[in-house]
């Protein structure tokens, strides 16, 4: 058994364990359960998609798919129709130098230049 730092918190199926400074635990109903795991075979197939022959490309990307489980289907979607992009013409939507094919395209490029 370790002991934990007053403050830390565990996160397991929705629950939030606080230690206080005092040493009790307080349980805590966590607002947002963490997010489900992806399948497997899906993680691979996108982590493929992400490397690609632009350095720039698979270091943000890289960076990025550790993001996706916290997608929604939308998310998801969009960024399969980025990832059909050319290596150089994604860059520079990433970039900022391209503007995005559509609108709703905006917000998943601000995330994964977040990331």
């Amino acid at each position: 058994m370790t002991k934990q730092d007053p403050g830390t918190r565990i996160e397991d199926s929705g629950l939030r364990i606080q230690v206080s400074s005092s040493g009790g635990n307080e349980l805590h109903k966590v607002s947002h359960p963490l997010p489900a795991i992806p399948d497997p075979v899906a993680m691979e197939r996108i982590r493929w998609r992400c490397r690609r022959g632009l350095l720039e490309l698979d270091i943000v990307l890289g960076r990025f798919i550790e993001l996706y489980a916290s997608l929604d289907f939308q998310q998801k979607v969009l960024l399969d129709e980025l990832l059909d992009l050319p290596d150089t013409e994604l860059w520079d939507m990433i970039s900022g130098k391209l503007a995005a094919l559509h609108d709703d395209q905006n917000a998943l490029l601000v995330l994964i230049n977040k990331a």
